[in-house]
């Protein structure tokens, strides 16, 4: 019996997958641009199909520990970084693990830190530069890809609401329990990384999102070179939106007030299409969570001149999220129909 299941368990290893760029056109370029927990779990879901992955990531983080590092060492923020460094490497599981450690409260000035963050503190202290401890961290890691900051300018993100009013702070900004007009960096001048601009320019497919929109999401393409960039490649471009609402950013807010939050921020023609999630979730496992969620979805085939995929996305036991493998393989496929279709 147990040979029979092993047999099993090794032929649907190797089962035909039409997903699989093995039995398309081989590796693709993937460049994913976002931060937080959004993008780091599209990165695990990725690694499936294909070795060339590139994270864009924003740098306005100043909440928790990144917010301390940054006033104390005088530096970018670690955290998204330590996230997509962790996703990405093929050691993901227990690097995550381990990078996600944080230090208990009484730990002295180590309370709330994971330890991921302290080990990028430690060598942009050692070499004096955040490119280079992110390099150095390629290496020592062994990650599939590349994780690049979407800037190397020290920015503050600054919110205006509806009522006037505005706020500076990444961390501050879903707190103030008010109704988003925009978003904007506390000073002009911003430049794009150059790696990052480069992976943009030779990338085969450009993913946009998820993660919170407002906060990790729009900040990258606030930066004038990375949107410009984005606009003037050739890859196919699509805009994953989130499974639902995010309290302090995008509560009531429908799919099409997502992609023209996005067309407000930074122009059109960044995306073709639009990823949609099609599964409503009113029961779950983590019935907490369900409080918290208000699943959102789309019953056009098309929004303006975007083209709109729907398809079950969630994550059935975190409603909050995407299901990491199912996002991953219909991105591929929705990749390979648009390569085939030219």
């Amino acid at each position: 019996m147990d040979l029979r299941k092993n047999i099993k368990k090794w032929w649907l290893s190797i089962a035909y997958d039409p997903a699989d760029p093995r039995y398309g056109r081989g590796e693709i370029k993937i460049v994913a641009i976002g931060g937080g927990t959004g993008i780091s779990n599209l990165l695990r879901g990725l690694k499936k199909y294909s070795r060339d992955i590139t994270a864009v990531v924003a740098m306005s983080d100043a909440g928790k520990s990144s917010g301390v590092i940054r006033k104390v060492f005088k530096t970018l923020p670690p955290g998204d970084i330590r996230k997509c460094l962790a996703a990405l490497s093929d050691e993901y599981q227990l690097l995550s693990e381990v990078f996600e450690y944080r230090f208990p409260s009484g730990s002295d000035f180590l309370s709330g830190h994971p330890l991921g963050n302290i080990w990028l503190a430690a060598l942009i202290q050692k070499y004096g530069s955040f490119e280079k401890a992110i390099d150095v961290s390629h290496h020592l890691l062994d990650i599939v890809g590349n994780v690049y900051p979407s800037t190397l300018d020290n920015v503050q993100l600054v919110a205006k609401f509806e009522d006037g009013k505005q706020i500076t702070g990444e961390d501050k900004i879903p707190l103030a329990g008010k109704r988003i007009k925009r978003v904007f960096f506390n000073k002009a001048g911003v430049r794009a990384y150059r790696k990052a601009v480069v992976a943009i320019n030779d990338a085969d497919l450009i993913i946009i999102g998820p993660g919170s929109l407002y906060t990790s999401v729009i900040p990258n393409l606030l930066v004038p070179g990375i949107a410009s960039a984005i606009k003037g490649c050739r890859a196919a471009k699509l805009f994953v939106a989130n499974c639902s609402t995010e309290r302090g950013e995008t509560e009531e807010m429908t799919i099409p007030d997502h992609i023209q939050t996005v067309e407000n921020h930074a122009g059109k023609d960044l995306f073709d299409y639009v990823l949609v999630n099609n599964k409503i979730l009113r029961r779950s496992k983590m019935t907490s969570k369900l409080g918290e969620v208000n699943n959102i979805t789309y019953g056009e085939k098309n929004y303006h001149q975007y083209k709109i995929i729907c398809c079950d996305l969630i994550d059935r036991k975190l409603p909050l999220y995407h299901d990491r493998d199912k996002l991953a393989k219909e991105i591929i496929l929705l990749y390979n129909s648009v390569k085939e279709s030219k």
